[in-house]
């Protein structure tokens, strides 16, 4: 009888630490849901009325950083706007400008600052079509560090906590090196001598000391494997008026160290699909294709390698093959759950297919996975399984405008995946 009242007493503990953790947890999910579904930075279109539909309890006070006023849709004071977003609210400003929205959740705890940011009408040139990737890196990257035997049979270590995966070593004695090839030639040259090399390392640059031994084979090493370039397959998302491009919506990062890759320049390619690998629950498919680096081929050049994507110039001869008809750019807030389209080529042909937009996340941390869509088109499902590498900077279209890009696959489910808002790609290629 006292082990079944034991038990029965174990049991009550339980339950009511389960009951506490979940009075906490409700409140925490319900408010991290109304914080994600808040933009931390809104644009507005310039001498446009604007409506923010987002449908959450919380409410503040627009006021202006500058001297530009703001006129809302309601009588407000001309120095400031009180707001409620828990119903559709319409701003129109006729200057670019920026303004800020201090919000509180429930009209009492103080909850976020938005930036709001006027900007001009523009319209750009949907993309969608596979582009072969070539970047080099700033400096030498290196990948990771080694030992290996000497002349004598030891083993030795000379970049052991010295250099690190994912520096940059960008100079040896002062004498810049671009590639592998230079920086193998510089320990030749050493014979053994102490070498200082420049390095950059999480974006501060730094002197270190080193010193090359001989290899087994008599060469000299310092126990390090390093790259100086990185090639692929993408999409490009967009060309505007400027010649200026925007692809893959996401960064170059390293294979091996998983970092974002400094780069000093690339050049885009044309590519020819070769084959397609239809993705599958928890294997992501591929498009291959080939890339011939010849100068025939050259399309563009890649200038910035960012977190948002990769951006640069192209030629004429990518205009001429993309053809000039522009969208609108759709922001945040003309975005709609329901259909959409993806433009992206799977064959020979650049197509719309059909998909479905479940979910927007406003997290400025989540800056590449702001959209969650899935595809519903037979065709590509057929063809492809979903999303697929390759795949990513195909642009999103909504109610005809361009609302941003496709970047990931959900890896369990390819019918799945996500995408960037344009605004953000646009932004990091006007700064």
């Amino acid at each position: 009888m006292k082990k079944y009242e034991k038990r029965i007493c174990i049991y009550k503990k339980i339950l009511v630490g389960l009951l506490v953790v979940g009075i906490f947890m409700i409140p925490s999910y319900w408010y991290y849901d109304i914080y994600a579904r808040v933009p931390g930075t809104i644009r507005l279109r310039a001498g446009q009325e604007e409506s923010i539909d987002l449908q959450v309890p919380v409410s503040g006070v627009v006021y202006q950083k500058t001297e530009e006023k703001v006129v809302a849709a309601s009588a407000i004071p001309a120095d400031s706007i009180s707001v409620s977003l828990d119903k559709p609210v319409k701003i129109t400003s006729v200057n670019a400008n920026e303004y800020q929205m201090d919000l509180k959740l429930l009209g009492i705890i103080p909850f976020k600052n938005v930036n709001l940011h006027v900007v001009k009408e523009r319209e750009i040139i949907p993309a969608g079509i596979p582009i072969g990737i070539y970047v080099k890196t700033e400096g030498v990257l290196v990948i990771d560090t080694g030992k290996f035997k000497d002349v004598e049979g030891n083993w030795q270590q000379p970049a052991e906590h010295i250099l690190k995966s994912g520096d940059y070593i960008e100079a040896v004695n002062d004498k810049e090196v671009t590639s592998k090839k230079e920086f193998v030639e510089e320990l030749e040259k050493s014979d053994g001598e102490e070498l200082i090399l420049r390095i950059l390392r999480q974006e501060e640059s730094m002197d270190v000391k080193i010193k090359p031994q001989k290899n087994g084979s008599g060469e000299f090493k310092v126990g390090i494997w390093i790259r100086d370039s990185a090639q692929g397959i993408g999409t490009l998302t967009y060309i505007d008026k400027n010649h200026q491009f925007g692809a893959l919506g996401h960064g170059i990062n390293d294979i091996d160290t998983s970092e974002l890759m400094e780069v000093k320049g690339g050049t885009l390619y044309q590519t020819r699909i070769l084959d397609i690998t239809p993705g599958k629950s928890g294997t992501p498919g591929e498009i291959t294709g080939m890339i011939q680096y010849n100068e025939e081929n050259i399309m563009g050049s890649i200038q910035k390698n960012t977190t948002q994507g990769i951006f640069g110039a192209v030629n004429e001869q990518m205009e001429e093959q993309i053809g000039q008809e522009s969208f609108p750019i759709g922001l945040k807030q003309d975005i709609e759950m329901g259909p959409a389209q993806i433009i992206c080529t799977i064959g020979t042909e650049r197509k719309f297919y059909d998909v479905r937009i479940s979910r927007l996340d406003y997290i400025a941390e989540n800056t590449n996975r702001g959209i969650l869509l899935e595809v519903t088109d037979a065709e590509l499902l057929s063809e492809t399984g979903g999303i697929i590498q390759g795949m990513s900077g195909a642009p999103i279209i909504q109610n005809g405008k361009i609302i941003g890009a496709v970047t990931h696959v959900l890896v369990q489910n390819p019918t799945k995946g996500y995408g960037i808002f344009i605004e953000n790609m646009l932004e990091t290629s006007d700064n």
